[in-house]
């Protein structure tokens, strides 16, 4: 269906919004779900349902999880480019009356403005948007908090950065890790079970860590889960220790959940007056072959990063006026 989206007084694009139903999900989606689902009703969140009301649920679950969202700006014509997202990462994207908002969404806009072309924004799973921008035949490029690392560089050309943040360990109020003033390192996560979204930077740090850094052998395990939320939902099941996500995601997760709390992940330096936080810094990825778009992303990131006299620049107070704080 085709759904208008009212495109407020100050823009000279239409917004429409369209939804489609995509049949069949992956056995491996519908099978890492399932038992995500179903752990976290064993754990008692849901003790008290039977097996079939169980799988009902969990099928109207799996299937608003194959809700493909479309922005097309500039009208009902076939788009020029396709930028995928994953929603909900707030402030960059999000839902709010059916549509997708947010710093990354108006970055967009700018540059359909800029370019005078027609962009699709297309909401997908987040650990497959890389390999989509790489392949560039559904996808264009990607706009979803994505972080600048060196196997990603190699598949995909990144703009100029255009936020840093830093990696945020949540935990139970009732179970904290070892904490190290106003923070929390590595060593204090040695032998835990932790958590975070699959395909996330958080994933990709701890999962190294365990691999190759100062958690290897340590007996601490990581598992993949579909969203930061359920994560969360983890820890207070007492499936994981603790999940480990980006800063914004974290305190908007806090902020809902008053059972949780959430502190920056740092290194540990020679003393703790040289303690270092785990950062990164979001960027658009692009297709290598679309120069054009590359060159329009960096020509409105750019003037979107230029500070006024209060030294704030336009992405800084899309992020305060996407977080509620204005």
């Amino acid at each position: 269906m085709i759904i208008s989206g009212d495109p407020g007084a100050s823009r000279t694009h239409n917004l429409l919004l369209r939804t489609e139903l995509l049949y069949p999900l992956s056995y491996q989606a519908i099978s890492h779900n399932y038992n995500i689902f179903a752990e976290l009703c064993y754990n008692g969140i849901m003790h008290k349902v039977k097996h079939v009301i169980l799988i009902a649920l969990f099928l109207i679950v799996t299937a608003g999880m194959g809700v493909s969202v479309y922005y097309s700006i500039r009208g009902d014509k076939e788009a020029d480019y396709v930028v995928e997202t994953n929603v909900p990462f707030t402030p960059f994207e999000f839902y709010e009356n059916r549509e997708i908002v947010g710093v990354d969404v108006d970055i967009v806009n700018r540059v359909a403005e800029k370019m005078d072309k027609t962009i699709q924004i297309k909401n997908v799973e987040f650990d497959v948007i890389i390999d989509n921008v790489e392949a560039g035949k559904i996808a264009d490029a990607g706009a979803a908090g994505l972080t600048i690392t060196p196997a990603r560089e190699a598949k995909v050309n990144f703009t100029i950065p255009y936020y840093t943040s830093v990696q945020y360990v949540i935990f139970s109020r009732e179970m904290p890790p070892s904490l190290r003033d106003d923070h929390v390192v590595w060593e204090a996560l040695a032998g835990a079970k932790l958590g975070s979204q699959i395909g996330s930077t958080g994933y990709l740090f701890v999962d190294d860590e365990i691999k190759n850094g100062i958690l290897r052998d340590t007996g601490t395990t990581i598992k993949g889960i579909d969203s930061h939320q359920l994560a969360a939902d983890a820890i207070l099941s007492h499936i994981i220790d603790y999940a480990v996500a980006d800063e914004l995601v974290a305190q908007f997760i806090v902020e809902k959940n008053p059972g949780l709390e959430a502190l920056p992940l740092y290194y540990s330096g020679p003393t703790r007056e040289e303690d270092y936080p785990v950062e990164e810094s979001y960027a658009i990825a692009v297709n290598k072959d679309r120069g054009d778009l590359l060159e329009a992303f960096n020509e409105v990131l750019s003037e979107m990063l230029t500070e006024d006299e209060n030294g704030q620049t336009e992405i800084d107070r899309l992020v305060i006026k996407y977080m509620g704080l204005e």
